[in-house]
């Protein structure tokens, strides 16, 4: 699912080469290595990822001083807090706050630097709680989050418009993609059935 607001035209869509570069934040996560695992097995060779500790994406100016110094042609967020629901819902600040501060340095520091193509990776969290299945874009902000996540959700929610605003404004390639459920590679389902009894 995406949600990329205004269209734009084939000649603003930027061509990659297998030797453009691609700066992937969050690359050592699960959404994140799983971009990285695919762009490399599909023959990309220059892509460029931090670890948070040689990059703090909270800090504005080292994300600045990043994109100055690496220049990359092309950035995709998939960096961001993460946690379930009882993490959600004791650090309702943090959720919100780190998220917005990640999102918010990588979105405008692209733009400041120039990059003209950036994909941000939201959530399916950020459409309402009841929103009817299957989701569509027009769903979003039609009603209420669910509870347990929306800090997060509204973090994800300022990304998806940042991006929709830069798109708008001034015609770049800023994107939003909304994965779903996301599993990793090693992820083991185990199914217990149990009996019921009949009344």
């Amino acid at each position: 699912m995406s949600s990329g607001g205004e269209a734009i035209s084939k000649q603003q869509q930027m061509n990659l080469s297998k030797h453009t570069k691609i700066y992937i934040a969050g690359h050592n996560g699960m959404v994140g290595s799983a971009i990285w695992r695919k762009l490399e097995a599909k023959g990309y060779t220059n892509l460029v990822g931090m670890s948070s500790k040689a990059l703090d994406l909270r800090k504005q100016i080292d994300v600045q001083h990043f994109f100055e110094s690496e220049q990359p042609e092309v950035v995709i967020d998939a960096a961001a807090r993460v946690g379930g629901i009882l993490a959600n819902n004791n650090y309702p600040y943090q959720f919100l706050m780190e998220n917005m501060q990640i999102q918010n340095n990588l979105i405008d520091g692209a733009f400041q630097a120039g990059i003209e193509k950036f994909i941000f990776l939201g959530s399916s969290c950020i459409y309402p709680k009841l929103a009817p299945q299957p989701l569509v874009e027009e769903c979003l902000l039609t009603a209420a989050l669910e509870p347990t996540n929306e800090w997060y959700a509204l973090a994800k929610i300022s990304g998806v418009k940042a991006c929709e605003a830069i798109r708008k404004q001034f015609g770049l390639d800023y994107v939003s993609l909304m994965p779903p459920t996301c599993m990793a590679a090693t992820t083991t389902l185990i199914y217990k059935p149990r009996m019921c009894s009949r009344p």
